[in-house]
């Protein structure tokens, strides 16, 4: 990993981070996020800290494991780090789906936050 350019190691170690925390314990989440953090799920757009860990808490599975296709990280001219991620998840006992997910990733008070998150499943209709 150390020849990998820093935003890189940056990004690649909150998508790590993210997905254990997500398929672990989604409540747990609240502290990659601030009280700025904007998330966009399936279009219903969410702010603060609070109503995004309300929002992922109740999405309607019991468990859910993602698996990561594709990781793509670059830095930003204000020092932030945008990464897209794209992947497959499997809840509780549907079928698997393939999702997409973005986070905006800026260093607060000394640890990387997601001031930013966007989230669609890969449906075709």
């Amino acid at each position: 990993m150390g020849d990998k350019p820093i935003w890189e190691q940056i990004g690649s170690s909150f998508v790590q981070h993210y997905y254990q925390l997500f398929d672990a314990d989604r409540t747990q989440l609240g502290a990659i996020y601030i009280d700025a953090s904007c998330l966009t799920w399936e279009g219903q757009q969410f702010q603060g800290k609070a109503a995004i860990v309300e929002k992922l808490s109740s999405l309607p599975f019991q468990k859910i494991q993602h698996s990561i296709t594709a990781q793509d990280h670059q830095p930003t001219p204000d020092s932030c780090i945008l990464s897209m991620v794209v992947g497959q998840l499997k809840a509780d006992d549907d079928q698997v789906l393939g999702f997409q997910q973005t986070f905006l990733l800026k260093s607060f008070q000394g640890a990387w936050v997601c001031t930013n998150e966007v989230f669609r499943l890969a449906l075709h209709n």
